[in-house]
C-alpha cells in the first residue's frame, strides 16, 4: 500500500505519466456537447412532453440554468486545477481524499455505467435504421454495442488526439442532422413551409410537473463535467475550459427548448407521449417522411455514439488521476510508450462496459450514474466555497466564478435536492455504491496523504 501522493511533478516517473495537451476547444466543446446531446434528445422529448406538455420546454430550461450553476463553479476550479480527473481532483484537494475517493471511484463508474446505456442505445438506433432501410442485421443489439464498446476503446488507446478527431467528426455529423430537423420543423411551424402552428395549451397538467419534469431531464446536462476530466489534455485550458463548458451548456439546453416547441407544436404532446421513446423518430417522419425518420434514427445512432465515447475516455481519466494520488493500485496510471494514452485506465474504462451490456438492465444503472453525477457537482460547488474562503498559496484561476458566494451555494442545494425525486431502488444503489467506495478507502488508502495545489 503507497502511503503518499504519486503526482510529484519533480520526479521521473512524472514527467514520464504525464499526457499531452492536444485538445483545442472544439474537441473540448464537442466531448461535452456530445455527452449531453446523447440518446437524452431522443429518448426525453416523448416522455417529458407527457408529463408537463409543451411547458416541459421550461423544464429543459430550468435543467439548463441549475447545470450553469455547476458549470461555472467548475469552470474556476478547471482553470485553478487543469489536470484530468475533474471533480475528483477538485474535491480530493478542497476536501481530503476521503471525499475525493468517494467522488472519484463513482465518477468512474458512473461512467461506465453510463457508457453501457448508451452502447445498448447505439445497438438499438443502428438495428432500427438497418430496418427501417429495409436490411437484415444477424447481430444481436448486445452484440452490436459489445463491438462498438471494443472499438470506441481501442480508438482511445490509439491516441486521445484520434477521440478528439473521432469526437469532432461525430458531433459535426449529429448536429447537422439535427440543425436540419430543427430548421425544416421551425419553418413548418411558423407557416414558411405549411400552415402555422402553435403548441397546444401550454400548462395542461399545472405548474408543478414543470419542476419533476426537470429532475427527470437533468440526465441530459451531465457531460459538461467530462470536459474537466480531460482538462490535463486540453491545450490553453485558461480560456478553452471555460468556453468550453459553458458553452455546451448553452447550446444543447437550447437544442432541447426548441426540439421540445417543434415537437409539441406539429404532433401535439398527447400524441408525442404515446410515441414514447420514438417520438423525435415520428416527428422527423412527419417533416420528410421516411427519409425523415431515417435521418434521425442515424441521429440518434450518432448521439448514442458520441456520449457513448466521451464517457469512455472521461471514465479512464477518473480512475487514473485516483492511481495519480495512489488511491487505488498505481500500475493504473501507466502509460503506453508508443500512444501516450493511460491504456489500463482504458481498459478499466471499458472492459467492465462489456460486463455490464452483457449482464442487461442498464437501465437502472444509469439512473445510478446521475445520482452519483449530481453528488459530485454538490461537492464541486462545495469545493469551491472552502478553496474561496481558505485558498492555499498555488489557488491561482484564470477564469472567477461570478456571483460569488451565491452561485456555487444555489448549485450544491440544486444539486443534492434533485436526488430526492429520484427512484427509491436508485438511491439505495447509488448510496451504496458510496458506502463501498468508503470502505475501499479505509482498507486501501486511508494513509495516503494528497498534494498540494500547485501554480
Amino acid at each position: 500500500m503507497n502511503t503518499s501522493a504519486s503526482a510529484d511533478a519533480s520526479s521521473p516517473d512524472a514527467d514520464r505519466n504525464e499526457l499531452e495537451r492536444t485538445l483545442g476547444l472544439l474537441p473540448a466543446l464537442a466531448i461535452g456537447t456530445g455527452t449531453m446531446v446523447g440518446a437524452g434528445i431522443f429518448v426525453f422529448p416523448g416522455l417529458a412532453a407527457g408529463k408537463a406538455g409543451p411547458a416541459a420546454m421550461l423544464s429543459f430550461a430550468i435543467g439548463a440554468a441549475i447545470a450553469l450553476l455547476v458549470a461555472l463553479p467548475t469552470s474556476e476550479l478547471a482553470t485553478a486545477m487543469p489536470e484530468s480527473g475533474g471533480g475528483y481532483f477538485f474535491v480530493s484537494r478542497a476536501l481530503g481524499p476521503l471525499s475525493g475517493c468517494m467522488v472519484g471511484l463513482g465518477q468512474w463508474l458512473g461512467l461506465v455505467f453510463a457508457s453501457a446505456f448508451y452502447l445498448m442505445g447505439f445497438g438499438h438506433y443502428l438495428s432500427d435504421l438497418l430496418s427501417e432501410l429495409g436490411i437484415d442485421l444477424p447481430l444481436s443489439v448486445a452484440g452490436l454495442a459489445l463491438g462498438m464498446a471494443l472499438l470506441l476503446t481501442g480508438v482511445s488507446i490509439t491516441g486521445t488526439e484520434n477521440t478528439g478527431d473521432l469526437q469532432n467528426w461525430i458531433v459535426g455529423s449529429l448536429l447537422a442532422i439535427l440543425g436540419g430537423f430543427l430548421g425544416h420543423g421551425g419553418l413548418d411551424v411558423i407557416g414558411v413551409l405549411g400552415e402555422p402552428r402553435v403548441p397546444d395549451t401550454f400548462f395542461p397538467y399545472g405548474t408543478m410537473p414543470i419542476f419533476t419534469t426537470a429532475a427527470l431531464v437533468f440526465t441530459s446536462y451531465l457531460g459538461f463535467v467530462q470536459i474537466a476530466t480531460v482538462a490535463g489534455e486540453v491545450k490553453n485550458p485558461s480560456q478553452n475550459l471555460p468556453r468550453a463548458m459553458t458553452g455546451s451548456v448553452v447550446l444543447v439546453g437550447t437544442l432541447y427548448v426548441l426540439t421540445i416547441f417543434i415537437g409539441t407544436s406539429l404532433l401535439g404532446s398527447e400524441q408525442l407521449a404515446e410515441m414514447g421513446e420514438t417520438a423525435v423518430v415520428n416527428v422527423g417522419r412527419r417533416i420528410a417522411g421516411t427519409f425523415g425518420a431515417a435521418a434521425l434514427l442515424g441521429g440518434g445512432l450518432l448521439a448514442t455514439l458520441s456520449s457513448a465515447n466521451a464517457s469512455i475516455l472521461s471514465a479512464s481519466r477518473s480512475i487514473y488521476a485516483l492511481s495519480r494520488d495512489d488511491l487505488v493500485p498505481p500500475q493504473v496510471e501507466r502509460i503506453n510508450r508508443r500512444y501516450r494514452t493511460p491504456h489500463v485506465a482504458l481498459l478499466l474504462a471499458g472492459g467492465p462496459i462489456v460486463g455490464l451490456i452483457l449482464f442487461g438492465r442498464v437501465e437502472v444503472l444509469a439512473e445510478v450514474a446521475s445520482l452519483l453525477h449530481l453528488f459530485m457537482y454538490g461537492l464541486i460547488c462545495v469545493a469551491l466555497l472552502v478553496l474561496r474562503r481558505s485558498p492555499p498559496v498555488g489557488y491561482q484561476p484564470t477564469f472567477r466564478c461570478p456571483g460569488y458566494p451565491v452561485v456555487p451555494a444555489l448549485g450544491a442545494l440544486a444539486s443534492f435536492g434533485l436526488v430526492a425525486f429520484m427512484n427509491p431502488l436508485s438511491i439505495a444503489i447509488g448510496g451504496g455504491i458510496l458506502l463501498a467506495t468508503t470502505g475501499w478507502y479505509l482498507y486501501y488508502a486511508r494513509t495516503v496523504t494528497i498534494s498540494d495545489i500547485t501554480p
